[in-house]
């Protein structure tokens, strides 16, 4: 089992920046990547960002890259998500996920942080 504690979504105005915090606890050991989502209203849940447990690999989305940053900090086994430029299509709930290294799904999800784009 691992668990996944978001926290540092909020409100920010347009153009704008917030950098979001994943805490992974557990079986760590056996992560092999954390991914961000994000589920805007009416929309489906789609893939933001992700870095191998490692730190050596990261893939973005096409509408983030350059823009949101994925990194992890090794000692406190957290993944952080730093967003620039925000723009109302970034508002929507974001959840932080798990890869184990024996599977190809994301098994681990944490309870979503909201992050709303305003004027």
């Amino acid at each position: 089992q691992v668990q996944l504690v978001e926290s540092g979504g909020g409100s920010v105005q347009v153009g704008g920046s917030l950098r979001l915090s994943c805490a992974a606890a557990g079986r760590t050991g056996s992560v092999n990547a954390m991914a961000w989502f994000r589920q805007a209203p009416g929309k489906e849940r789609e893939f933001v960002a992700l870095i191998t447990w490692s730190g050596g690999y990261t893939r973005y989305a096409v509408l983030v890259k350059d823009r949101f940053t994925i990194s992890k900090d090794f000692a406190e086994n957290t993944v952080y998500l730093h967003m620039n430029s925000l723009g109302y299509e970034d508002t929507g709930v974001y959840y932080c996920a798990a890869q184990m290294t024996d599977k190809s799904t994301y098994d681990y999800w944490g309870q979503g942080t909201q992050v709303t784009v305003s004027s």
